[in-house]
């Protein structure tokens, strides 16, 4: 396994190691130990997949009193992945990074606690794969317009295409709107379920 840096503290570009041959391949996806090893010592609590067809865009997503530290991996098709830093206290908050993840990879992005995270399809179909730190709570969702120009993210939507966005990821307020409750808190906030 192949750990390197971003230039953002805490987010690491993971590159499992693929063993192929004729008859397919084998990725050993996530081992807690040697995953601890690298630094990503987290507990992953809950693994979601999401399906989407070329063009849609999705996110920009964050959890607000509660932050979720994420392994993204595309299990199928290829998929340009951003994660944008919104801890106040972080010398990168309101910059993003950007990777293309694919199934030929094999390629993760980790992200601790405190990203907003979006995605852009780019085969016809992809699926990802998140293992998260913390659970899913809709009450607790936040959101940042992806294409907030003071964020400046620079999607790979082809001249003349226009992304397929929900109703929801368009109406996300500007990182400039965003108050410091609407941020991700750190800490976070523990409340029960």
């Amino acid at each position: 396994m192949d750990v390197r840096p971003t230039g953002f503290d805490g987010l690491l570009l993971i590159e499992p190691r693929r063993f192929a041959d004729d008859r397919g391949f084998f990725v050993e996806s996530y081992q807690r130990a040697r995953y601890a090893a690298a630094g990503i010592d987290v507990d992953l609590v809950q693994d979601n997949h999401s399906r989407s067809i070329k063009g849609v865009l999705r996110g920009l997503h964050f959890q607000v009193r509660r932050p979720q530290a994420q392994i993204v991996t595309v299990m199928h098709g290829r998929v340009f992945d951003v994660a944008v830093d919104l801890r106040r206290a972080s010398a990168t908050f309101g910059k993003w990074f950007g990777t293309v993840l694919s199934e030929e990879g094999p390629r993760q992005l980790y992200m601790g606690p405190g990203f907003a995270h979006g995605f852009y399809v780019l085969s016809d179909v992809a699926d990802l794969h998140y293992k998260v730190s913390r659970y899913y709570d809709h009450a607790d969702e936040g959101g940042l317009l992806w294409n907030d120009p003071a964020v400046g993210i620079e999607w790979p939507i082809p001249k003349g295409s226009v992304a397929t966005i929900s109703a929801r990821d368009a109406a996300y307020p500007t990182l400039g709107a965003l108050t410091v409750e609407m941020l991700p808190h750190d800490p976070p906030v523990e409340v029960p379920l």
